[in-house]
């Protein structure tokens, strides 16, 4: 995927649920309160990452791994499956977690070779994305608190999803303009970079 397809889908991703909170603030509330024990959301996100998981499991080249992979496929599979079952507590949070973590993977691996300096911004979210998986993976309670606090008012509603609306155009707008532009520079062809071998009123011309 392209770095400014992905700028644009994450970008868009972020902004059109706040324009919702803006518009019903208290409906707004009450369905992000039930997000962190919510098993349809629970299901939905641990049999992605799960699913996603195993794909990036699958790509790998490792050499080392490539004997254990069938294996590590199967258990790994198993493990998905069974914590659907067996651990829903939390369940929508810690599926969450595991899709934040796979995203921002695939977030450093597209903005890793673009030549701007923009893509750190790219970088930098995807760091925060990481280490809020790994705090909701170890502590998924904490992500119920956080809402529940972020929630709390109208004001706070309004001004939160102001902020991500925010956030979320100006990520848009990077992948359109900025990231678009960087992948469309066209790299000189091989024969416009070699120099001449004779150039004009070389002594080699006139001889």
């Amino acid at each position: 995927m392209k770095l400014s397809t992905l700028a644009m889908l994450l970008g868009l991703g972020v902004a059109l649920p706040q324009i919702y909170g803006l518009m019903h603030p208290a409906a707004f509330r009450e369905a992000v309160r039930r997000f962190p024990r919510s098993e349809p959301w629970g299901w939905v996100l641990m049999l992605l990452g799960t699913v996603w998981f195993l794909w990036n499991l699958q790509q790998e080249k490792i050499s080392d791994f490539e004997a254990y992979k069938p294996y590590m496929l199967v258990g790994f599979a198993a493990v998905g499956l069974g914590t659907c079952v067996f651990v829903r507590d939390f369940l929508a949070v810690r599926g969450l977690a595991i899709v934040l973590l796979l995203l921002a993977k695939l977030m450093l691996d597209t903005a890793r070779w673009a030549d701007t300096d923009w893509r750190l911004v790219i970088a930098a979210w995807a760091y925060l994305l990481v280490a809020a998986g790994m705090w909701f993976t170890v502590s998924p309670w904490r992500l119920r608190d956080l809402l529940e606090w972020g929630t709390r008012t109208d004001l706070r509603i309004r001004v939160g999803s102001g902020f991500r609306l925010a956030f979320g155009l100006f990520v848009a707008l990077l992948g359109l303009a900025v990231f678009r532009a960087v992948e469309q520079r066209v790299a000189p062809s091989p024969a416009a970079q070699a120099p001449a071998l004779v150039q004009p009123g070389d002594p080699l011309l006139r001889s």
